[in-house]
């Protein structure tokens, strides 16, 4: 292959230096807008950056609202869907990879295609559900809730990873007297772990940033860190840096964690797509 012009990396570093730009502008404007104050915040361009930066917005909506008990019930919430989509899920996933029955590639699709829908359309059954179950304003309403939604992504995602894995390996290991379980606890689960760490991390992130299900199904007990956010919109005043300073506590843990988790998101993503 004949070596990339000049002019090419030129365009290409340029494009991505312009994404990168559209992607950060909108974090820095949320950091920023947190330290300031309200006058601030209207004051215009001027005071963008040269302004005197406070924590008086931190310290109004942990004063006023109950930000640790939801920064609590978002990860409970979140790390609970996702166990339970990456259990239940692998082995769906499994089933679909290793064995062929009648209607396995339709029933492959149903699932995949409840993922399609609009969440929107199953808010009403869901709520209408959840209240005959006596589980509205439950962390456990919220963690099935998630679960079903991210159920459809975790058993596709699954499904080609484990394709990727030959069955070789496992029928080797069942020669040499290992069961059909214990190939896949020692043989297949070990060489899937990138993979089941990076479709973890995009159900994470899923679980912790999702509003519309929280704003429905919860009150007060099992509320979350989104549902809050809105809050300090009301009919009288738009409270634009306690919002920015709420959205910088949702915001900030999610994107530390996906930093520190980013070369097994590239890893995990990146298995079965090479073939010798």
């Amino acid at each position: 292959m004949a070596p990339k012009s000049r002019l090419y990396w030129i365009v290409c570093y340029f494009i991505l230096a312009l994404y990168g730009v559209f992607t950060l502008l909108p974090i820095a404007y949320l950091v920023v807008s947190s330290f300031k104050t309200q006058l601030q915040i209207y004051a215009g361009v001027s005071s963008t950056f040269w302004f005197t930066p406070t924590l008086e917005s931190y310290r109004f909506i942990f004063e006023t609202k109950p930000i640790l008990h939801m920064l609590m019930n978002t990860l409970i919430v979140s790390v609970g869907s996702t166990v339970f989509s990456l259990v239940f899920g692998t082995i769906a996933a499994y089933a679909l990879a290793r064995y062929r029955f009648r209607g396995r590639d339709d029933l492959a699709f149903y699932i995949l295609s409840i993922r399609m829908f609009p969440p929107i359309v199953a808010a009403l059954p869901i709520f209408m559900i959840f209240n005959n179950l006596n589980l509205l304003d439950s962390k456990i309403g919220l963690i099935i809730a998630y679960t079903s939604f991210n159920l459809p992504f975790v058993v596709w995602m699954m499904t080609g990873f484990i394709k990727a894995v030959p069955v070789q390996l496992e029928e080797a290991a069942m020669v040499d007297g290992q069961s059909q379980l214990g190939a896949i606890r020692d043989i297949l689960l070990p060489v899937l772990r990138p993979s089941i760490l990076a479709v973890a991390i995009f159900c994470i992130i899923f679980s912790w940033n999702e509003f519309l299900f929280a704003l429905i199904l919860t009150k007060s007990q099992a509320k979350t860190l989104p549902v809050a956010i809105p809050e300090f919109i009301t009919w009288t005043e738009v409270g634009w840096n306690y919002v920015a300073a709420a959205g910088m506590v949702l915001v900030m843990p999610v994107l530390i964690f996906s930093f520190l988790a980013q070369r097994y998101m590239v890893r995990g993503m990146s298995m079965g797509a090479i073939k010798d």
